[in-house]
């Protein structure tokens, strides 16, 4: 994650979980859907964690053990051709949890069939509640 300034109002809180890894065959050439290939996510969260922190109970807070659960099984679940579209999957997997009002996705495509060397592909996108 980057250091930029969010675009979240002052009263909200972050998590952050980084390296999710998964398995997908998400791609548009016919051997990345055959095969597969390492994907990578990381999210930053946007939420008021006080409810959660006065009351020292997990159901006032995202349970992230289970969120990145569900992430992972988005990434491994039906291909699609552009990490743009995961991102957006995953966003909206992610807005869908309470007390989440906004999300900074970044999907890593680390093995991306690149007849050059380099280090990742990576696409970041932020979504909110609207």
């Amino acid at each position: 994650m980057d250091s930029q300034e969010t675009p979240w109002p002052a009263d909200l809180d972050r998590i952050t979980v980084t390296g999710i890894e998964a398995i997908g065959h998400h791609g548009v050439l016919p051997e990345e859907r055959r095969d597969g290939q390492r994907f990578v996510v990381d999210l930053m969260l946007a939420l008021d964690t006080r409810p959660a922190a006065w009351s020292d109970d997990l159901s006032r807070t995202v349970d992230y053990a289970s969120l990145t659960q569900r992430v992972h099984d988005a990434v491994a679940s039906e291909p699609v051709n552009l990490i743009e579209t995961l991102a957006e999957r995953v966003a909206g997997l992610v807005l869908d949890v309470e007390p989440v009002r906004w999300v900074r996705v970044t999907v890593h495509k680390p093995e991306a069939p690149i007849s050059v060397t380099f280090t990742d592909v990576a696409v970041t996108i932020e979504r909110s509640r609207t």
